[in-house]
């Protein structure tokens, strides 16, 4: 991918949507009730020391209410601001393979039929919650429609991952990768920055270690520090150094420009729930955030992938 769209200097996810279904697209983003083995005691509790006893799924649908009612009131929501458009129902919160195979199954067929403009599906979910028998499923689901299915990795590093109680290695997320590609099935990967221990350089290897994997996509989120979480309690016991703004926006800004050109940059800044964010607090700027990262890479004259020296 060589000329980006929006004046953006990489290539997005609006961009990427446009370009499959010539139309636009939005994610309805669901809570299907899923809980993860990282939580239920199956690998451990609590989860994530940053993951919020919601499952980062503060912007999906009401658990009170069905799949349909949830995928309502949201889509009504979106229409203010495109009233034309196709839809992608996503299973957020938690870990959404984290259940018997008939049950994904009805739960997947149903979110398929909410709507006649639905294009597809994504689904959030652990490299560790992939069985053969479901991920041969989501392969049979996407020769029907568009499967994207998007893995926690965070960071590649292993002293990081225990220290965030991750759960699994990463060897475990390199297997989940493989089998997905094998099937090819779409493959999203969420990284975080800032986290406790990390250095720049540390980042950076993160992101250029994806151009090793076969993947078609990637967001990026800055740590949000939220309320009710173990990474709360650590940080208000004994405060651990964030990164600041303009830290967040070079570490993301040379990201990019590691990262293989024809990777779907979904986002660079993540959101947080104004009420449980204790830090850092300049991330509820979010368009300040995506501002400064387009302003960097103008200034610089630099796109996604100048930096980028190879292939998968």
């Amino acid at each position: 991918m060589s000329s980006y769209i929006n004046n953006k200097r990489y290539y997005t996810m609006h961009q990427f949507l446009k370009e499959t279904f010539n139309q636009k697209v939005f994610k309805v983003s669901l809570n299907a009730g899923f809980t993860c083995p990282n939580k239920d005691g199956t690998k451990g509790y609590g989860g994530c020391t940053f993951c919020s006893p919601s499952g980062s799924g503060d912007f999906a649908g009401d658990l009170n209410d069905d799949l349909l009612k949830q995928f309502h009131t949201i889509k009504t929501k979106m229409h203010q601001k495109w009233p034309k458009a196709a839809y992608i129902p996503y299973f957020q919160a938690n870990s959404n393979t984290y259940a018997p195979l008939e049950d994904l199954k009805q739960l997947y067929e149903t979110a398929l039929t909410l709507d006649e403009n639905v294009v597809g599906l994504a689904i959030a979910t652990r490299a560790d919650c992939l069985t053969t028998p479901i991920m041969d499923y989501l392969q049979s689901l996407s020769e029907r429609t568009f499967v994207q299915i998007e893995l926690g990795l965070q960071s590649m590093h292993e002293t990081t991952a225990q220290a965030i109680n991750r759960g699994h290695d990463l060897a475990t997320f390199e297997q989940a990768v493989k089998a997905l590609r094998q099937r090819g099935i779409h493959v999203v990967v969420h990284l975080i920055n800032g986290l406790p221990g990390e250095t720049k350089a540390m980042m950076i290897k993160t992101a250029k270690y994806l151009n090793t994997l076969d993947i078609q996509g990637v967001k990026i989120h800055m740590l949000h520090v939220v309320k009710h979480t173990q990474m709360a309690a650590m940080y208000n016991q004994q405060p651990f150094k964030l990164l600041s703004l303009d830290d967040y926006v070079e570490i993301t800004t040379t990201q990019i420009e590691h990262l293989n050109p024809n990777i779907v940059i979904q986002r660079v800044t993540g959101d947080a729930d104004r009420d449980t964010l204790i830090a850092p607090l300049w991330t509820l700027k979010k368009f300040v955030v995506m501002n400064n990262i387009d302003k960097r890479l103008n200034a610089k004259d630099s796109q996604q992938g100048n930096l980028f020296l190879g292939s998968f």
